[in-house]
């Protein structure tokens, strides 16, 4: 049941290194992505490039009632594509300064607001796994035949930015981490551990939202009653009368 307490909720992961949607299947039951109303972003098309950087993830948002998880976010437009300008799409300065990132951060954390303002949970979960820890699961992906198709060689060449991204996370985290969406940072190195907190988190904050069936009032009740009472009091053999 929706009540008008029942608020949207957003979860949202700067990078695609590990499945948020596995966390999540651990308090929800359920690993089925249109059910979780996951939404793993891709490469911008060109339509979406047309737009500015938040357009696409606007319309991914999940409506009232639904808890929403993007794998992948708006995120992405000020951590991969600040250790790769280039890829900033048409418009964009070839180097932009420091002014520019700000001016991201100040509307992404403005659009988090505004998601607040509007009865939007924002839950940020940043899953932090070490360099070593990498190393052992891209090496993984490359000795078990059943993992082959997790490598990508683009894993291989970001690998090399490792400094790069640490230095843009911890910018974006900074900046961003507010009283309406703050940060989580969750070490990941043991799945077991990141997923316990992730649900611990989750399912606190959707307990602090106050949640409720509807109430049925007095004439509800009253006409409840009235049409048990008539049904109760229609014999067994009245259809064959």
């Amino acid at each position: 049941m929706i009540t008008p307490k029942l608020l949207k909720q957003f979860l949202v992961k700067p990078d695609g290194e590990v499945d948020l949607k596995n966390y999540v299947t651990d308090w929800t039951g359920t690993d089925n992505a249109k059910e979780l109303g996951e939404d793993a972003i891709k490469k911008p098309s060109t339509e979406e490039l047309d737009h500015n950087f938040l357009w696409r993830y606007m319309k991914a948002l999940p409506e009232r009632g639904r808890i929403g998880i993007f794998n992948r976010s708006y995120y992405e437009d000020v951590l991969v594509v600040k250790v790769h300008p280039e890829w900033l799409g048409p418009g964009a300065p070839a180097a932009p300064d420091k002014k520019f990132w700000e001016k991201r951060y100040e509307d992404i954390n403005n659009f988090e607001k505004h998601l607040s303002r509007n009865g939007t949970l924002v839950l940020k979960f940043f899953l932090h796994i070490s360099k070593d820890e990498q190393k052992r699961r891209f090496l993984e992906r490359l000795t078990n035949p059943e993992k082959h198709w997790k490598f990508s060689d683009a894993d291989l060449a970001e690998r090399e930015h490792w400094k790069d991204y640490r230095k843009a996370f911890e910018d974006a985290i900074s900046a961003t981490s507010t009283k309406q969406a703050p940060w989580y940072v969750i070490p990941a190195d043991r799945k077991y551990v990141a997923r316990a907190l992730v649900a611990d988190i989750v399912t606190t904050s959707i307990e602090g939202l106050g949640l409720e069936y509807p109430k049925v009032g007095e004439a509800q009740l009253a006409k409840l009653a009235e049409a048990r009472a008539k049904l109760e009091g229609t014999g067994k053999d009245d259809d064959q009368a």
